[in-house]
């Protein structure tokens, strides 16, 4: 059986989503964040040894459990093994190459500046490091809007991990940041489609139950 271990308000919520776009059979497994500091509770730390979201357990694998970290890594990992092709297309499809940058460009390039760009804020003019992670951050929310004015969605004609993997940062992660998407149309219209998606919507009320979907 397969098992999604979601700590609440993390980017484990991508693979909620994944599953219910695959219309998976999966054992979901909510963790709260601890009152005190509103980091990973004891029992989801002890889950990997790096102790962050997110988190799978598969039990079918031969020769014991499988505990799996990374979420590029688990949407690999769920799509070949659970998802007969479906969300990831093949090196023949004229959408590969732009759906393989988006995907990893997702926690490698834009999701580390953004959370660069939390531990370096107020840093002002002074500081080297936050202007230059404020420009990376500000050519990276550019690109997005400028993708999403060639294709309607991140890997192209249709939606693919590539998507699952940018939505968290471009909604959920706006939590810690209070970043607004004025001056974003494009966004805005896709996270408008995104959020209609009944797969997207039934993971959301899994994940996230009385937090209504950042998608504005």
């Amino acid at each position: 059986m397969l098992t999604v271990h979601h700590l609440g308000i993390s980017q484990s919520e991508r693979i909620v989503w994944l599953c219910e776009e695959l219309g998976l059979d999966y054992e979901f497994k909510r963790y709260e964040r601890r009152a005190d500091n509103r980091l990973a509770p004891d029992e989801y730390k002890a889950l990997h040894p790096m102790g962050i979201a997110p988190v799978i357990t598969d039990s079918s694998v031969k020769g014991g459990e499988l505990v799996l970290g990374e979420s590029g890594a688990i949407c690999d990992y769920i799509c070949g093994r659970y998802g007969g092709g479906r969300l990831a297309p093949g090196p023949d499809d004229p959408d590969f190459a732009d759906h393989l940058f988006w995907f990893h460009w997702s926690n490698g390039t834009f999701m580390t500046t953004l959370m660069m760009q939390l531990v370096l804020s107020g840093g002002g003019k002074d500081n080297p490091a936050a202007v230059f992670v404020g420009d990376r951050s500000r050519r990276g929310w550019a690109m997005v809007e400028a993708r999403l004015g060639e294709a309607p969605f991140f890997g192209g004609r249709n939606l693919t991990t590539a998507d699952i993997m940018m939505v968290y940062c471009l909604t959920t992660s706006r939590a810690f940041r209070g970043t607004s998407l004025d001056g974003h149309p494009n966004l805005k219209a896709y996270l408008q489609r995104i959020g209609a998606r009944p797969a997207y919507q039934q993971a959301m009320a899994k994940a996230e139950p009385g937090m209504a979907p950042m998608l504005a």
